[in-house]
């Protein structure tokens, strides 16, 4: 497992090392066997309105956008199975947004930013929301695999 990890500020840094204790919880819950490499980036809310809109279109910001270097791959199941190295693509969250969400949900910014981070690593292994039957897939994952990491009580983190 690899994880390329960049901030916009140094102060974000701090959250590599959950990150990358999300993504090894999410390899062995999903049964995953090939050695991914995740890119995630830290930006502000200018940034990631730039990459909303060129995009998807969207001129406004959001909180995690991914991209899935595997979309439309025929085989992709068999790629994130089998041994060997798999560049699966990249996320970035927006800072600024994962801090006003964890207040509207009145949860802590670690569990908020764990939570978006999930989303995106979710999307590059293959999952989606597009429809009811997605949405029953993947939303309960992503809160088992929050669990989970809760469980490991990670560092000094709390993603209650």
């Amino acid at each position: 497992m690899e994880l390329d990890f960049t901030s916009f500020k140094k102060e974000y840094e701090k959250y590599e090392g959950l990150f990358a204790e999300i993504l090894k919880t999410s390899i062995k819950y999903l049964k995953i066997k090939a050695n991914p490499i995740v890119s995630i980036t830290i930006v502000d809310n200018e940034f990631i309105q730039k990459i909303n809109n060129q995009y998807r279109h969207i001129d406004k910001e959001t909180d995690v956008i991914s991209f899935a270097f595997l979309d439309g791959c025929n085989d992709f199941d068999q790629v994130l199975h089998r041994k060997g190295n798999v560049v699966l693509g990249e996320i970035y969250i927006s800072y600024e947004k994962a801090m006003t969400q964890a207040q509207e949900y009145n949860h802590s910014f670690e569990r908020e930013i764990s939570f978006l981070f999930v989303h995106g690593l979710l999307h590059l292994f293959g999952y989606d929301h597009m429809s009811k039957e997605q949405e029953e897939i993947m939303f309960p994952l992503q809160e088992t695999i929050l669990s989970l990491v809760k469980r490991s009580n990670y560092g000094s983190y709390s993603i209650d």
